[in-house]
């Protein structure tokens, strides 16, 4: 480019005529018959987003209705002298103003004096008003009558990004054309027919990359191109580009993806924290991440591929990646970080509320296809597992006495205290599977496996038709947790008082916590919060490995609790016979 007389792209390339509009040939077409027919309403409105040719069409439309020897497509010849004194910017027919500087009722009313003058060279005066919502509600009220009457020489053309701020009042008087988004396609074409006029080499990447930086806006991709090329000099590259438009570019998207399916969250928060060290935020690294999910997603079908908005060698690195990605891990993705980004403002701490997220994805894909080379550890039989009188131990088994027949009042086999040998034993080939009883209590079981398996709510639970599950624990537990007792519940009071009130009874027995509640509302909320109830209880305790939490609910239904003094005294002494003895020494007397 020449650097002695710079004109920015944008202006120097601003359309002149109907045809050179790019992506918006709904609006150019309608006005372009309109004009020929001669068919032209009072007042125009032209609304949508920003650097999309609104004004660049009302100018030409301006010009146009007043050009005296128009060519036969309809456009202006731009050699008459209405045309020429436009295109120098001494036209007394066209008039520009900014309703954002000009929005009071003393301004509306000098544009009404004005209007009444008739134009000096063309057909029409006419009177482009851009940010029309600006005005405030005594102008718009004093423009109204003018706006629906005006002289029959005078047009107006409003063009506004915000339609919504305008009074119905005044668009129930302006025909309205709404532009739309200029596509990916339409702005990579016509940047590289202005690369070709400015002889700037390029690569497709590079120039797909500013046309989805500039989001459907030609103005705003035409500032970045020509940033670019001031950084890159005559050859445009995606990797100096994304540099200088300080965007992320798809190799960090490609390694993060190919982490969470990997199931490595460590290497996942060392690539994020890259990420953070150049600058950009954890809402843009978010942000970016489900576009990538949703364009791995726009690959699963041939019938989605065009919605997938690149080309080249990135849509086939596309394509492969997308090839190795479950569907439902995709979906899941998405609305994970969809969550993430609606959180992120409150986050007290961004960072690692974009890092737990990160474990949250890489633990779906930990638990579909565990590391294998983790180390085995011991499982651990639970006592309620099923075992076949006929199948032989594998191992030597401590020496039990004969378990005689359960009754209904009985209450359920717990598991042995740590202190007992452990019993270890393989999983039988093909266990009888015993008829649970109808109420018999479901338990929440949060094993140790890895920390992205518990931070993602993925531990197994036992259900009713499955074998018991097995899990690790250390030895040591039941006395590490009676030593924490107390601090457990003080901090868990914290923040779940009423489930620390019902969990001061617990009894403790190996890595089982049992506790009995009296409604099964007060149950159904211990084992809803049964991760954040384990996670204080690990740090409190200093356990390691996995904790049963065994809720029971008791509540006699019979039993009708008493309400009058006598009835009280009778219900208490009859559970507590020593009260009675209590009463009658002290001389009582209970109404």
């Amino acid at each position: 480019m020449d650097s002695s007389n710079f004109i920015v792209s944008a202006r120097k390339y601003r359309p002149m005529t109907f045809e050179s509009v790019v992506g918006q040939s709904h609006v150019t077409d309608t006005l372009k018959n309109a004009i020929a027919r001669g068919q032209l309403a009072h007042a125009f409105l032209f609304c949508g987003p920003r650097g999309v040719g609104k004004t660049t069409c009302a100018r030409i439309f301006a010009k146009t209705i007043n050009c005296l020897t128009p060519t036969a497509e309809g456009d202006a010849c731009g050699q008459c002298e209405s045309c020429r004194s436009f295109n120098e910017g001494r036209s007394f027919s066209i008039h520009e103003l900014d309703a954002a500087s000009n929005n009071s009722v003393e301004n509306i009313r000098d544009l009404t004096d004005q209007v009444r003058v008739p134009p000096q060279v063309g057909q029409y005066s006419v009177y482009i008003i851009d940010e029309v919502h600006m005005l405030s509600q005594a102008a718009f009220n004093a423009f109204l009558k003018t706006l629906e009457e005006p002289p029959h020489h005078a047009i107006f053309i409003l063009a506004t990004t915000e339609k919504h701020k305008i009074p119905a009042t005044i668009l129930s008087r302006c025909q309205i054309y709404d532009f739309n988004r200029i596509r990916i396609e339409d702005t990579v074409s016509y940047l590289k027919h202005i690369a070709g006029k400015e002889g700037v080499q390029f690569d497709d990447e590079s120039l797909h990359l500013i046309a989805r930086k500039a989001d459907g806006g030609m103005r705003d991709a035409l500032s970045m191109f020509d940033k670019a090329v001031s950084f890159c000099g005559g050859n445009l590259t995606f990797k100096e580009v994304a540099e200088t438009l300080n965007v992320l570019d798809y190799d960090t998207y490609f390694g993060i993806t190919q982490y969470i399916l990997a199931g490595d969250y460590k290497s996942a928060l060392l690539l994020f924290d890259d990420v953070l060290k150049k600058g950009f935020s954890g809402q843009t690294f978010m942000s970016g991440l489900a576009s990538h999910f949703r364009d791995l997603l726009m690959c699963k079908d041939p019938s989605t591929l065009p919605l997938l908005e690149t080309t080249g060698s990135v849509l086939e690195r596309y394509k492969q990646q997308s090839a190795v990605c479950d569907i439902n891990t995709l979906f899941s993705g998405i609305s994970l970080l969809g969550a993430l980004d609606g959180g992120f403002r409150t986050a007290t701490n961004q960072r690692l509320h974009v890092e737990l997220g990160l474990m949250k994805l890489c633990g779906m894909e930990q638990k579909k296809s565990p590391d294998v080379s983790a180390p085995a550890l011991p499982p651990l039989i639970r006592q309620e597992a099923p075992v076949t009188p006929a199948q032989p131990a594998p191992q030597p088994q401590p020496v039990q006495a004969p378990v005689a027949p359960q009754t209904a009042a009985q209450p359920a086999a717990t598991p042995q205290p740590a202190t007992q040998p452990s019993v270890v034993a393989p999983r039988p080939s093909a266990p009888a599977q015993p008829t649970p009883a109808a109420n018999a209590p479901r338990k929440s079981i949060f094993g140790g496996g890895s920390i992205a398996a518990i931070i993602s709510g993925t531990a197994t639970s036992t259900s009713e038709n499955e074998e018991a599950t097995v899990t690790y624990y250390d030895p040591e537990s039941e006395s590490k947790i009676t030593a924490g007792r107390e601090t457990f519940i003080s901090e868990l009071a914290g923040e779940f008082p009423r489930l620390s009130y019902a969990l001061k009874s617990m009894k403790v027995t190996g890595h089982t916590i049992s506790a009995v509640v009296m409604t099964d509302l007060l149950r159904e909320d211990i084992l809803r919060h049964s991760p954040e109830i384990t996670t204080i209880l690990q740090r409190t305790c200093g356990i390691e490995g996995g904790i049963i939490l065994d809720i029971t609910v008791t509540k006699d239904k019979s039993t009708t609790l008493p309400i009058k003094s006598e009835d009280k005294v009778k219900f208490l002494t009859k559970e507590n016979p020593e009260l009675l003895n209590l009463i009658k020494e002290l001389d009582l007397n209970i109404e």
